[in-house]
């Protein structure tokens, strides 16, 4: 069991992305500056912390969540999505276009949650 995917808008937009800056990243804040919104980086274009949380791909890119927010939603499937609009802070790649990242989420049902791939720490 997957614990992050897009939606078809999501991914339309990673397309593009993709193509005006190449191989790319996601990071999911706790709070802060950029808020808590998911943020897109060029590769390697964000300091992952310690202990950081890759939850997933999207697109066959890494999905980083911050380590104290995995431990609050580790139970959560995160949906990837986007929205018209400038969030907070600006700093994702998306911004430009006038549009956001946004995570939608549901619970696990017990049954998923004994099915779920294994995350990867950063050290």
């Amino acid at each position: 069991m997957e614990r992050i995917e897009a939606t078809p808008n999501a991914l339309q937009i990673i397309e593009i992305l993709e193509k005006n800056h190449g191989p790319l990243m996601f990071y999911q804040a706790g709070g802060c500056c950029e808020g808590t919104q998911p943020q897109c980086f060029e590769k390697d274009g964000f300091y992952l912390r310690y202990n950081d949380v890759c939850i997933g791909q999207i697109k066959g890119y890494n999905f980083w969540v911050d380590k104290d927010l995995f431990e609050y939603w580790k139970n959560a499937h995160f949906i990837l999505d986007v929205m018209d609009g400038i969030g907070a802070g600006g700093f994702s790649l998306e911004t430009p276009y006038g549009k956001t990242f946004i995570i939608r989420y549901r619970l696990f049902t017990n049954e998923e949650l004994l099915e779920l791939k294994p995350v990867t720490y950063n050290h």
